[in-house]
């Protein structure tokens, strides 16, 4: 459900409504000209924040992604605020908490600002408008273009009697309650250039709400939809998928940390894979007398970073992962000189700028959040550092998926992101990305219980909230191996792996 912004309709969304959905079923809400407001006009005045939002609700199916530009932001998150269990996720663009500052929020508007162009659109609002239209564009680095397109779409739009309750809805709106309070998963775009809504806001929003993500965008102003819609799509694209996938980070941890003793015997394809990023990858590209700090992004039992201490000798090495048994079992049977450190690839323990180079394989599939993943390793890179990683996507293990799939809809093997999610999130993370390599391999087994025995051998084994719980029935069971022998070769059970590589510089 998509909310507009003051001074303009809902085709004001259509640089990116027709990307959008490609990702979702869309629609949208045209502030001034709501029916229920028009047939309860004469019945409220003046317009309050309530009575719109209690009208835009009545609008809005039972449950939805809820996303908003500017005012339409500012109402999203009140509405998100007030009727939780009818929001899934919340989306804003070009959105503060308060439009004009205030002693408690000075990160906003100017007051008298504000009443300078409120009086002006009083007493001229089409030449307001005109005003306005210039304001959102100020700035950007294709504002010329941003100007155009905005002033070709409202060249007939005249304003009409609700505009000046809607100013004035703008400038009492409060949301810093409102925020503190979402608990549901959300994304807030902001324009670096934005001369409307202070970049600066940015860092005070994160202070009400650390759980929502902000991400500003580099050399856009206050319509950021139409200065870089491939940019906003793609923000929304891997924020989006980020709801489709739930993992239980204490399940994947306590899996893996399990199977710390039996791992390094049973990863082959793990080891060729980190083989292959090591060997094709960082050796040949890694320049290693600018090379201090190194980190093993989810080290496991620290067979990799074995690897980086002789290739980096004398260099500071980190070995990270969330599963402390791995850890331990690292700690005790790998390199020595080693630092072994606990934490999540998406809040990582680290100082900003500390990290020359960074060496990931087979573990950030593990993570929830690619966009929060790549925020992160953007924030603990020097400037030019590298990050090379290999990872899975979607298509691993779609035998098993599918012979699953002819037995029930639960979720038994676990999913991961397409590439395009991955490198949407890089670009979001204003990372380069400089290599991008594919591969599908391919794995035998002669029977569906020794890849299974396999996959709960490494840690690897369903770790999905919702997965089916309790005992898995016999017939079921026959029904999955069943399924799965209608993919057999002469080589035997194929189990397939899709497989990305890539090189980003900070």
């Amino acid at each position: 459900m998509l909310l507009h912004g003051w001074g303009c309709g809902s085709v004001s969304w259509a640089p990116i409504v027709d990307s959008l959905c490609e990702l979702a079923e869309v629609q949208t809400i045209d502030l001034p000209g709501l029916e229920e407001l028009a047939l309860e006009r004469r019945s409220i005045e003046p317009l309050s924040v309530t009575n719109l939002i209690a009208s835009i609700v009545k609008l809005l199916p039972p449950r939805c992604v809820l996303m908003g530009w500017s005012l339409g932001g500012m109402l999203a998150t009140k509405i998100a605020s007030q009727y939780p269990e009818r929001i899934s996720s919340l989306i804003t663009l070009a959105t503060n908490v308060s439009f004009v500052a205030s002693e408690h929020w000075p990160t906003a508007m100017h007051a008298d600002t504000f009443a300078q162009f409120r009086a002006g659109f009083v007493e001229n609002n089409a030449l307001s408008l005109k005003r306005f239209v210039a304001l959102v564009a100020q700035n950007d680095e294709r504002e010329k273009l941003v100007l155009k397109g905005l002033r070709a779409l409202l060249k007939d739009q005249a304003p009409n009697e609700l505009w000046l309750d809607h100013l004035d809805i703008l400038a009492s709106i409060d949301n810093r309650k409102s925020f503190s309070e979402l608990a549901m998963p959300g994304l807030h775009l902001l324009g670096e250039c934005d001369g409307l809504v202070p970049k600066l806001c940015a860092a005070q929003m994160e202070k009400l709400n650390a759980k929502q993500a902000l991400v500003t965008l580099p050399g856009v102003g206050h319509a950021p939809h139409w200065s870089s819609p491939a940019s906003v799509v793609a923000q929304v694209r891997a924020f989006l998928e980020t709801q489709k996938f739930h993992l239980d980070k204490m399940k994947v941890a306590k899996s893996f940390s399990k199977a710390a003793n039996t791992y390094d015997t049973m990863a082959q394809l793990q080891r060729d894979v980190g083989d292959q990023l090591f060997d094709q990858h960082l050796v040949p590209s890694a320049i290693v007398d600018e090379v201090q700090t190194i980190v093993d992004l989810g080290c496991g039992t620290g067979w990799f970073t074995e690897r980086l201490q002789a290739q980096f000798s004398g260099r500071d090495i980190v070995g990270l992962d969330l599963a402390e048994g791995m850890l331990r079992y690292a700690r005790e049977h790998k390199a020595s000189q080693a630092h072994w450190l606990c934490g999540d690839a998406e809040s990582l323990p680290l100082r900003s700028n500390s990290v020359d180079l960074m060496f990931s394989s087979l573990a950030i599939q593990w993570c929830e959040n690619t966009a929060a993943l790549f925020s992160e390793i953007k924030r603990v890179l020097k400037p030019g550092g590298k990050f090379y990683f290999s990872t899975l996507g979607p298509k691993t293990l779609y035998e098993l998926r599918s012979a699953w799939g002819s037995v029930d809809g639960d979720v038994h093997v676990n999913r991961f992101y397409p590439g395009e999610t991955i490198r949407a999130s890089v670009a979001s993370a204003n990372l380069d990305l400089l290599d991008w390599a594919y591969e599908e391999r391919v794995l035998y087994y002669s029977e569906l219980k020794h890849l299974t025995n396999e996959l709960k051998g490494i840690g690897a084994h369903n770790v999905n909230q919702g997965k089916p719980t309790g005992l898995t029935g016999r017939q079921r069971l026959l029904g999955v191996r069943g399924g799965y022998e209608q993919f057999r070769t002469e080589l035997g059970l194929p189990a397939s792996y899709e497989v990305f590589y890539g090189i980003v510089s900070g």
